[in-house]
C-alpha cells in the first residue's frame, strides 16, 4: 500500500423510480458528497465515474459530461463498467490512484436509470452483462441462473425455501429503517412463499427490483482528510476477484470464486479475519446470493449460512448485521450505482449518521459488490476513526 486513503463524504439520492435525468441524478449524489466533505468542487482532482446502461439515456463517455456539469470540465473523468459490480470495481480505482499519490482528492460516483425502460428492454440490457454466448444469448436470464444456484444449494445443504424468504424479511424490516429503501415494505416469509414463482425455487419477494438512483464519496489521502475538519473514515483493506464467466464453467455453483479471492485479498490488506468485521454490506441481487455471500466472505462455514439466518445470526445488531442499509432486496439495485450506495451506508454508520438502523458499536465494516452471477467481484474493509 501507497498512502492512506480516506472517505471524507458521502451522498445519494433515493433509490426507486426517478423522474430526474440520469444527469441530473448523479449531480444530485456528487454535490451532497462534495457538500458532506466540506470541499467545493474545485477541490476535486479527478472523478470515477460507474454506469452500466448509459445507452439506454443516449449518454456513454459520461465522466466528462459529469464533470463538465459539476463546473470542473478541466477535471479527468473516467466511466467504468463491470456490470453490477461496477461501483465497488470503479471505488477501487479511485482508492488506488489515490493510495499510489496521483491525487489528493476525488470523486467516486456511481449512476444508474433503467426504470424509464420496458420490461423487454431492461431485461434484455441486463442479460448482456452474462457470458451472452453461452447464457443470455440462450435465454438464461439472471433469475433463471441464481434460480440454478439456488437448487443446487437447497440439494446440496440444511437450507430451505422458507430460509431464503428469511433473508428477504430480515432485508425489508432493515429497508423499512432507510429513508432511500426503494421497497419499505414489511414482509413474512408467508408473503415471500405466496408471491409468485418468477424462476424455481426463486420467487418474486426473493429478487431485487430494478431501481434508479445515484451515489456518490469523496475519497482523499490523510493530509487533505485531517485539514478538512470533518468526520473521516479509512479504507483499510481492498481485493477484487474473478470467476468463470459462465456459471456452467464452475466447478462448483454453490459458492463464488470472486468472492473469496476478492476478501482474502482485503483481509490480508487489513490484517484483519471475518471475526473482526461488525457489519457488511453483501450483494444480495437474489436471497440466495446473500447465503453464498456470507459463506464465501468467511463469516460462516460452507452449508450453515441458512442456519445461521434461521437463528437471527445476521439480523441488525445480531452476530454479524448483514446489510443494515436494506441491501439490493430492499434498498435497491440501481446497478452502476449499488457498489458505492454500500460506501454511503458505510460511511453514514461509522460517523454515526444512520439513524434507527445503526449497528451499535460499529467500528470495521466491510462492502461486498459483484458483477453478473459473480464473474468480477471487489471487496472493501473500512474504520472507524474514533
Amino acid at each position: 500500500m501507497g498512502e492512506k486513503v480516506y472517505v471524507l463524504g458521502a451522498g445519494s439520492t433515493k433509490y426507486g423510480k426517478l423522474n430526474e435525468s440520469i444527469i441530473e441524478i448523479a449531480l444530485n449524489a456528487s454535490r451532497d458528497a462534495i457538500d458532506s466533505a466540506g470541499i467545493t468542487p474545485k477541490d476535486v482532482k479527478a472523478g470515477y465515474i460507474s454506469n452500466v446502461f448509459g445507452v439506454a439515456d443516449k449518454q456513454v463517455h459520461m465522466a466528462p459530461v459529469i464533470m463538465s456539469n459539476l463546473g470542473i470540465p478541466d477535471v479527468p473523468g473516467l466511466t467504468i463498467e463491470s456490470a453490477c459490480g461496477s461501483g465497488s470495481v470503479m471505488f477501487r480505482e479511485a482508492f488506488a490512484n489515490v493510495s499510489a499519490g496521483f491525487y489528493d482528492c476525488v470523486l467516486a460516483l456511481g449512476v444508474e436509470k433503467v426504470t424509464h425502460t420496458s420490461t423487454v428492454e431492461s431485461t434484455t440490457l441486463f442479460s448482456y452483462c452474462s457470458d451472452f454466448f453461452y447464457e443470455g444469448g440462450n435465454g438464461a436470464s439472471f433469475p433463471g441462473l441464481f434460480g440454478s444456484m439456488a437448487r443446487a444449494y437447497l440439494a446440496t445443504y440444511d437450507a430451505t425455501e422458507e430460509d431464503l424468504a428469511r433473508v428477504a424479511v430480515k432485508n425489508h424490516e432493515n429497508g423499512l429503517l432507510n429513508p432511500k429503501a426503494h421497497v419499505k415494505k414489511k414482509i413474512t416469509v408467508e408473503d415471500v412463499l405466496k408471491s409468485p414463482v418468477v424462476a424455481s425455487p426463486l420467487k418474486l419477494y426473493d429478487c431485487c427490483p430494478f431501481s434508479d438512483g445515484a451515489s456518490a464519496v469523496i475519497l482523499c489521502n490523510e493530509e487533505f482528510a485531517k485539514k478538512s475538519g470533518n468526520p473521516y473514515i479509512e479504507v483499510i483493506g481492498s481485493g477484487r476477484g474473478a470467476s468463470p464467466a459462465s456459471v456452467q464453467s464452475r466447478k462448483d455453483i454453490t459458492t463464488i470464486p470472486s468472492t473469496v479471492e476478492a476478501s482474502r485479498q482485503a483481509y490480508k490488506m487489513a490484517n484483519l479475519t471475518p471475526k473482526d468485521i461488525d457489519f457488511v454490506e453483501v450483494h444480495d441481487c437474489f436471497t440466495i446470493a446473500e447465503l453464498i455471500d456470507i459463506e464465501d466472505l468467511g463469516f460462516f462455514p460452507k452449508g450453515s449460512a441458512a442456519q445461521a439466518v434461521r437463528e437471527g445470526r445476521t439480523r441488525l445488531n445480531g452476530e454479524i448485521s448483514v446489510n443494515p442499509s436494506g441491501g439490493l432486496k430492499s434498498k435497491g439495485h440501481p446497478i452502476g450505482a449499488t457498489g458505492v450506495g454500500q460506501v454511503v451506508e458505510v460511511f453514514e454508520q461509522l460517523t454515526n449518521r444512520a439513524g434507527e438502523r445503526t449497528v451499535k458499536d460499529a467500528e470495521i465494516a466491510m462492502t461486498h459488490n459483484f458483477g453478473a452471477t459473480g464473474a468480477s467481484a471487489a471487496v472493501h474493509i473500512f474504520k472507524k476513526i474514533k
